[in-house]
C-alpha cells in the first residue's frame, strides 16, 4: 500500500494444472527480485496504488503470497460481498454459523456501513451464483486485499468516478456498495470484458442506479485528453500479467508469448496512469492496482510516475496498515510510502478473483 498527496495541479478452472512455462519464469524472475521471499516464504500477489490531486494521491499496495499459497488452489480463501440492492439475511445468518467473520468493521476511519463483507478464517468457498436476467444476485466472491482500493478511495455520495479498467466489475459493484455516486463511468477496452462486465452490473444494480452508470469501450489512454479534471475519484485496475490465472492456464504457447510480452507492460501501465491523472479534477482521488508481483509493473511504475510529477509528494501511510492489522499481516515495500499485505494464518489472503 502506498500514499502520496498531490499539489493543485468457477471452480472447475481452479482444478487445472499448474503451467511450467509460467512457473519456471516466476521462478527465476521473482527470485531474482524477491529472494527468499519469493522461494520459502512469501510472494506479491496483488499490488494497489493510489494518488489524490490538490488533496493526495495514494499508491496502495497489497497482497504478497507465499509461493505454495499461489502454486495451491485448495488454499485461496474467497471473500463473501453481500449485496445491499438484494441483501441476503438468511445467507448472512449462515455465514455467522460456518464462523465467517466481517472485514474492516470499526477499523477504518472511513468505512461505510453498508459494505458488508465476510470472510472464513480457514479456506473455504461458497458456490458462485447463476446470471438469470431480471434478477439481482444476492453476493459477490472476492479476494479481501482487492477491497483495499475500493476503500482507499473514500467515496462519497453523489461524486463522479471513473473505472478505467472496469471488467469484470467486482471493483465497481464494490464501489456501489460503500455510496450511491452522482456518475459512475465504467470503462473497458477489450470487448470480450466488457460484455462480462456488462452482465456484472446487470446482475448487481437495481434499474434506478442504471441511470447514473455509463459503460464505453474507449482506449484508456485517452479518456484524460477526452474528459480532463471530470471525476472526483479514479480507480485504475490496469492491464498487467496475472501471476495466478497464468501460473494456470492449460496453453504453453499462449504463456510463452505473454511472456515475450510483459516487458511492454510497464509503458502501457504508466500512459494509462497520466491519462488518469489527467481525468482527475483538483482534489480528486486516484486508485492504481495490479495483481502481478513484477517490480517492473508495481514499483517500477509508481517510481516513473513519482519522479516525473513534481505536483505528487508521498505520504506515510502506516496509521491505515495499522488498523487494518486485524484483518491483514503488512510488511514494509522498501519505499517510504509502502506497505506489503503477507499471508498469516487467520487473516485475509488469497489470489485476486
Amino acid at each position: 500500500m502506498m500514499l502520496a498527496r498531490l499539489t493543485a495541479k468457477p471452480e472447475g478452472k481452479l482444478a487445472k494444472q499448474l503451467c511450467k512455462v509460467v512457473l519456471d519464469h516466476f521462478d527465476t524472475q521473482y527470485s531474482r527480485e524477491l529472494g527468499e521471499a519469493w522461494s520459502a516464504a512469501s510472494d506479491v500477489l496483488n499490488t494497489h496504488g493510489s494518488l489524490r490531486t490538490h488533496i493526495r494521491h495514494r499508491f496502495l499496495k497489497c497482497i504478497i503470497e507465499n509461493r505454495d499459497i499461489l502454486t495451491s488452489p485448495s488454499c485461496w480463501q474467497h471473500a463473501v460481498l453481500l449485496n445491499r440492492f438484494n441483501y441476503p439475511f438468511e445467507l448472512e445468518k449462515d455465514l455467522h454459523f460456518k464462523g465467517y467473520h466481517t472485514l474492516f468493521q470499526g477499523s477504518l476511519p472511513y468505512y461505510p456501513k453498508s459494505l458488508k463483507c465476510y470472510l472464513s478464517r480457514i479456506p473455504h468457498r461458497i458456490p458462485s451464483e447463476r446470471h438469470q436476467i431480471g434478477n439481482l444476485k444476492k453476493y459477490y466472491l472476492l479476494n479481501a486485499a482487492s477491497l483495499l482500493p475500493v476503500l482507499a478511495l473514500e467515496l462519497r455520495d453523489g461524486e463522479k468516478v471513473l473505472d478505467l479498467c472496469a471488467a469484470p466489475g467486482g471493483k465497481s459493484i464494490a464501489l456501489l456498495q460503500c455510496a450511491c455516486p452522482g456518475y459512475l463511468h465504467c470503462n473497458e477496452y477489450d470487448s470480450l470484458r466488457l460484455r462480462w462486465l456488462r452482465q456484472t452490473l446487470e446482475s448487481f444494480i437495481p434499474e434506478p442506479l442504471e441511470n447514473v452508470i455509463k459503460v464505453s469501450e474507449l482506449d484508456g489512454r485517452e479518456m484524460g485528453d477526452a474528459q480532463p479534471e471530470k471525476f472526483d475519484k479514479v480507480l485504475v485496475d490496469a492491464p498487467c500479467s496475472n501471476d495466478r490465472s497464468w501460473l494456470f492456464s492449460s496453453d504453453s504457447q499462449k504463456a510463452a508469448c505473454r511472456i515475450s510480452q510483459r516487458r511492454k507492460l510497464p509503458i502501457l501501465q504508466i500512459e494509462l496512469l497520466r491519462s488518469a491523472i489527467k481525468a482527475l479534477r483538483p482534489g480528486g482521488l486516484l486508485v492504481y492496482s495490479t495483481c502481478t508481483l513484477s517490480k517492473a509493473e508495481n514499483q517500477d511504475v509508481i517510481s516513473e510516475i513519482l519522479n516525473s510529477c513534481s505536483n505528487i509528494m508521498p505520504v506515510n501511510i502506516e496509521e491505515m496498515a495499522r488498523t487494518c492489522s486485524q484483518d491483514f499481516a503488512f510488511v514494509p515495500t522498501g519505499q517510504e510510502c509502502g506497505l506489503l499485505v503477507i499471508p498469516e494464518k487467520g487473516k485475509a489472503w488469497g489470489p485476486i478473483c
